[in-house]
C-alpha cells in the first residue's frame, strides 16, 4: 500500500562510520552488513534466552517454592513480577533504541538481564528472588524490542523473510524447551543447584552475548534526532499497570472490586496518553509511540490478529498445563515431554511459513494456520473427553502437533507482517508495540482462563462426584465394610472436600473440609482415593473442554481479522522502495 506524506520515510539511511557513531548517507550507498548472519545468531540466542526464561520458571514453580520458602503469593510474584515489568518496559525500551542506538540498548539489556539472573540464582530470601525476577523482566523489556528492530534494519528482501522465520522458529522452540526442561533441571539437582540452575544457566549465555554482540552488531538509530518523551513514558506505564496488574493477579486475589476499578481507570489514562502523543508529534515530532503507524494497514490489522491470537494461545497454554499437572496429576517432566510434539510442529512450519509459503500464498498461510490450530484444539477436546482420566501422553501427540503446526504458520510471519511497512526510524518503537500487544494478549488469555476454566470447575467436580455416588456407596459397603449410614457420610465428606479443594486459590493449602473424620478412616481412604483420581481427571477434562471451545472461537475471530491484512506481503522496507528510483517492491501475492 502507498504510504501517506505524513508517514513517508526519510530519504537517508544510516551506515556506521568510525567507532560507534552513525552518519546518514544516500540509501543507495548502503551496503549489506557482512556480519549480518553472525549478528542474527547473537540476536536469536538472546531471544531464546528471554523466551526460555518466561516459561521455564512456570514449570519449576513448585520446586522454587519448596527450595526458597515463602507462601504461594511469593511464587505468584516470581512469575507475575517478571511478566509485569517486562510488559511495562517494552514500548519505552523500543523507543530508547531508536533514540540512543539499538545495539547500545540491546547490550544494556543483555548485561542487566544476566546480572539479574545471577541475583535470582543466588537469592537466599523470597523477597530477593522476587526483586531479581522483576529486574530481569525490566531488562528483558529493554533487550527484546531491539531484536525485531535490528532484524528490520539489517536485512532486506528474502533475507529478511528468512531471518524472521528463524526468529519465529526460535520462539516456538524456546517455549517448548522451557516447558520440557523446567521439571528435569529442578528434579535432577545438577551440581547441587536444584531450581537455581534455571536462572544460572543464563550466565554463560549472557557473557557470550556481551563478548560477541559489540563485534557483530551494527549500530543503528533514527536518522533524525529524537527526544525522550518522559510524560508519555509515565502515562503509558501507569495506564498499562492499571490494566495488566488486575488481569495477571485477578484470580489469585479473588477478583476484588478494586481490580475492576483499576481496569476501568486505565481507559482514561491511556486515552490521555494518546492525546499527549498527538500533541507531542506536533510540538517536536518525538512521541513515545508514533500514532501514524496505525494508519499503515499491515501494522494496525496485524496487531489486531496478533492480539486475538495470543489471547487464545494464553488460554491454551495455561489450560492444558493445569489439566495435565493438576487434573491428571502428571509430573512437570511428563507434562513437558508431552508438549514436545507442539515444539516439533511449530519448528517445522515456522521456517517454511516465511521462506516458502508466505511469498507464494500471502495471508492465506495465516488463515490455514488458524484452521489447523482449531482442528488441533477440537482433536484435543475429543481425546480428553474420550479417554477421561486414563488418557496417556501418546493420546495427545497428534492434537499437540496440530496446534504446534498452526502456531508456527501464524506466529512466525506475524512480526514481519506487522512491521513490514514501518519506517526504519520507528523500528524500535514498533517492535515494542508488537511485543506489548502480545503480552497484553497473554494477560487477557490468562484472565479468561480464570473465568472459563476455573469458574466452572467446582460445579463440574460436584456433578462428576454425584455421578459416582451410587457406585462409591456400594464399594464402601462391600469393600471397606462400612454401614450404609457411614457410607453416606463418607460420600458427602468426599464431595465437600473435592469441591473445596478445586476452588482453593492456593493449591498447596488443604481445605478444612478435607480433614473430616470420615476421610481419615483407614477402611474407606483407599476406596475414596481411587474414585477421587477419576473424578479429578473427569472434572478437569470438562473444564478444559469449555476452555478449548472458547480457544477455538478466539482463533476463529483471528481468522476473520486476517481478511483485513493486505493480500500482498511487503518484503522490502519502505525506505528501500522509495529510494531506488521507483523500483518495484518485492512482495508476496496471495494466489
Amino acid at each position: 500500500m502507498a504510504i501517506s506524506s505524513e508517514q513517508a520515510p526519510p530519504t537517508e539511511r544510516e551506515v556506521p562510520t568510525a567507532g560507534e557513531s552513525t552518519a546518514p548517507v544516500p540509501d543507495g550507498a548502503a551496503t549489506p552488513d557482512p556480519k549480518r548472519w553472525m549478528a542474527l545468531l547473537v540476536l536469536l540466542v538472546a531471544a531464546f534466552m528471554d523466551m526460555l526464561d518466561g516459561t521455564i520458571a512456570n514449570v519449576a514453580a513448585p520446586s522454587i517454592q519448596q527450595g526458597i520458602g515463602g507462601g504461594y503469593s511469593v511464587i505468584q510474584w516470581v512469575l507475575v513480577g517478571y511478566q509485569l515489568s517486562f510488559a511495562l518496559l517494552l514500548i519505552l525500551g523500543g523507543r530508547l533504541g531508536d533514540i540512543y542506538g539499538r545495539r547500545k540498548m540491546f547490550l544494556l539489556g543483555v548485561v542487566g538481564f544476566t546480572l539479574a539472573s545471577l541475583g535470582a540464582g543466588l537469592a537466599q530470601e523470597p523477597w530477593q528472588l522476587v526483586v531479581s525476577r522483576m529486574v530481569q523482566g525490566a531488562f528483558a523489556g529493554i533487550m527484546v524490542p531491539q531484536i525485531l528492530a535490528i532484524l528490520h534494519v539489517t536485512f532486506s528482501g528474502k533475507e529478511r523473510a528468512g531471518a524472521f522465520a528463524m526468529y519465529g522458529g526460535v520462539a516456538g522452540l524456546a517455549a517448548a524447551v522451557g516447558m520440557a526442561a523446567g521439571g528435569p533441571l529442578a528434579d535432577w539437582d545438577l551440581f547441587g543447584l536444584g531450581w537455581r540452575l534455571i536462572f544460572l544457566i543464563n550466565i554463560p549465555v549472557g557473557i557470550l552475548g556481551m563478548i560477541y554482540a559489540p563485534r557483530v552488531l551494527r549500530e543503528s538509530r533514527a536518522p533524525h534526532a529524537l527526544k525522550l518523551d518522559v510524560r508519555g513514558v509515565v502515562l503509558a506505564t501507569v495506564g498499562l499497570l492499571l490494566l495488566l496488574f488486575p488481569l495477571l493477579q485477578g484470580r489469585e486475589l479473588g477478583w476484588p472490586l478494586w481490580g475492576f476499578v483499576s481496569m476501568a481507570a486505565s481507559v482514561p489514562v491511556l486515552a490521555a496518553f494518546v492525546m499527549w502523543q498527538r500533541r507531542r508529534t506536533v510540538l517536536d515530532g518525538s512521541p513515545l509511540m508514533e500514532l501514524a503507524l496505525f494508519r499503515i494497514r499491515s501494522f494496525s490489522s496485524g496487531l489486531g490478529v496478533n492480539l486475538a491470537f495470543y489471547v487464545g494461545i494464553g488460554m491454551f497454554n495455561i489450560g492444558w498445563t493445569v489439566y495435565m499437572q493438576v487434573g491428571l496429576g502428571w509430573s512437570p517432566m511428563r507434562a513437558g515431554m508431552t508438549s514436545l510434539s507442539f515444539c516439533i510442529g511449530a519448528f517445522l512450519t515456522s521456517s517454511a511459513a516465511m521462506v516458502v509459503l508466505v511469498p507464494k500464498f500471502g495471508r492465506k498461510v495465516l488463515q490455514a494456520g488458524a484452521v489447523v490450530t482449531v482442528t488441533g484444539a477440537l482433536y484435543f477436546l475429543w481425546a480428553s473427553s474420550h479417554y477421561g482420566s486414563s488418557i496417556s501422553s501418546w493420546d495427545l501427540v497428534v492434537p499437540m502437533l496440530l496446534v504446534g503446526l498452526g502456531f508456527g504458520l501464524i506466529a512466525a510471519p506475524l512480526p514481519q507482517i506487522v512491521i513490514s511497512e514501518v519506517p526504519q526510524k520507528d523500528a524500535g518503537s514498533a517492535s515494542g508495540i508488537v511485543h506489548t500487544n502480545a503480552q497484553l494478549g497473554f494477560a487477557v488469555g490468562g484472565a479468561l482462563v480464570s473465568v472459563v476454566f476455573f469458574a466452572g470447575l467446582g460445579g463440574n467436580t460436584g456433578s462428576t462426584i454425584d455421578d459416582q455416588a451410587a457406585n462409591l456407596r456400594r464399594d464402601l459397603v462391600a469393600t471397606a465394610h462400612l454401614t450404609p449410614g457411614e457410607a453416606d457420610t463418607t460420600v458427602a465428606a468426599y464431595r465437600a472436600c473435592a469441591v473445596d479443594r478445586v476452588e482453593e486459590k492456593d493449591p498447596s493449602v488443604a481445605p478444612a473440609s478435607c480433614a473430616a473424620a470420615p476421610l481419615r478412616d483407614e477402611r474407606s481412604a483407599p476406596v475414596v482415593a481411587e474414585y477421587a483420581k477419576d473424578a479429578q481427571g473427569e472434572s478437569f477434562a470438562l473444564s478444559l473442554g469449555t476452555t478449548l471451545w472458547v480457544f477455538a472461537g478466539v482463533v476463529a475471530l483471528a481468522f476473520a481479522l486476517m481478511f483485513a491484512i493486505p493480500r500482498q506481503m511487503r518484503l522490502e522496507a519502505p525506505e528501500e522502495e522509495e529510494n531506488e528510483g521507483g523500483k518495484e517492491p518485492e512482495t508476496a501475492t496471495a494466489s
